[in-house]
């Protein structure tokens, strides 16, 4: 099968039809043999039905709906695991992505090699106040801190080769770092489409500003799952026993002093280094506490869905 299309999506009815529409105009005029995924994030107005009748009318039309709204992480990592074509296409249900990009996106895979390529809105129909000022510090601040090259870190339409999207775990809120995912799984050929921003149709978004705040925070837990992901003891052991022995060499210095050299001082209660070499060694266990307990429950965690789904259609 040449392409998988997956589309997470969110109480997006007034779109699906003509974005379906759309899909299968570009899917026959090129000959792809292709699979359409729509993955219903607990969408509560009328978009589970109308893929269910996108289904019965087409095999090549699956679905698989969330008992409630779990995210769209969630809902790209349920469309993984099930997409089967060589090349795997994600976009948006809410028609600002446009599908006549997909044979490019799918050349760039197949005849170009890249691994993975992200779209790049670089003309935005969006606020520039709200989103698109904040989007440009945001993808800054992910290229300085990922190592990634890219513009536009957080835009739904990309293309990935099957082999990416078997091999990285999307989770939480992470869809926004899925090249960074994927760089760091081993895949490093990461290209950049310049792709068409069309205006939202229907509909309002579903994110507002609290996306930028939630993505510099997974910003700062992917940075650091990348490098102490798998051994969270190489970092909080480590910090832990320097300050450990910065407290306990402290602590040496004052019992000394107060044995050896200055006898009638004052009490060794009642100098403010006593507590700093207290505070230093009771931290620096602590924080050896905390890598020890990060390396058991990374041995023993349990890899439990964290998505519950209702209904499939067409697997």
């Amino acid at each position: 099968m040449n392409l998988s299309i997956l589309i997470p999506l969110l109480n997006e009815e007034e779109s699906l039809q003509e974005l379906y529409t759309w899909i299968i105009k570009v899917m026959q005029s090129n000959n792809y043999s292709y699979e359409i995924i729509f993955v219903d994030d607990g969408s509560t107005d009328d978009s589970w039905n109308i893929i269910e009748s996108f289904s019965n009318e087409n095999p090549n039309v699956k679905g698989i709906r969330f008992m409630k709204n779990f995210g769209k992480s969630q809902a790209l990592h349920a469309g993984f695991a099930k997409a089967k074509g060589d090349v795997i296409i994600t976009m948006d249900a809410d028609l600002q992505d446009s599908p006549d990009e997909i044979p490019e996106l799918y050349e760039m895979i197949t005849k170009e090699r890249f691994d993975l390529v992200s779209g790049w809105k670089k003309k935005r129909y969006d606020s520039v106040v709200a989103k698109n000022l904040p989007s440009k510090l945001f993808n800054w601040a992910a290229r300085k801190t990922s190592g990634v090259e890219l513009n536009d870190f957080n835009c739904g339409l990309k293309a990935y080769k099957n082999a990416v999207v078997k091999n990285i775990e999307v989770s939480g809120e992470m869809h926004r770092y899925i090249p960074v995912l994927a760089k760091n799984a081993g895949f490093n050929k990461i290209g950049e489409k310049v792709v068409i921003h069309q205006a939202r149709k229907y509909g309002e978004t579903k994110f507002g500003m609290d996306r930028f705040i939630n993505g510099f925070l997974d910003l700062i837990t992917i940075w650091f799952l990348s490098r102490f992901g798998k051994r969270p003891m190489h970092l909080f052991g480590l910090l832990g026993s320097i300050m450990f022995l910065i407290g306990f060499l402290l602590a040496l210095y004052l019992g000394i002093d107060k044995l050896f050299i200055n006898k009638t001082s004052r009490l060794i209660t009642e100098r403010p280094h006593f507590y700093l070499s207290i505070t230093a060694m009771i931290i620096g266990t602590q924080l050896f506490l905390a890598g020890f307990l990060g390396e058991i429950i990374l041995r023993t965690k349990s890899n439990e869905a964290r998505y519950k789904i209702s209904r499939e259609v067409n697997f």
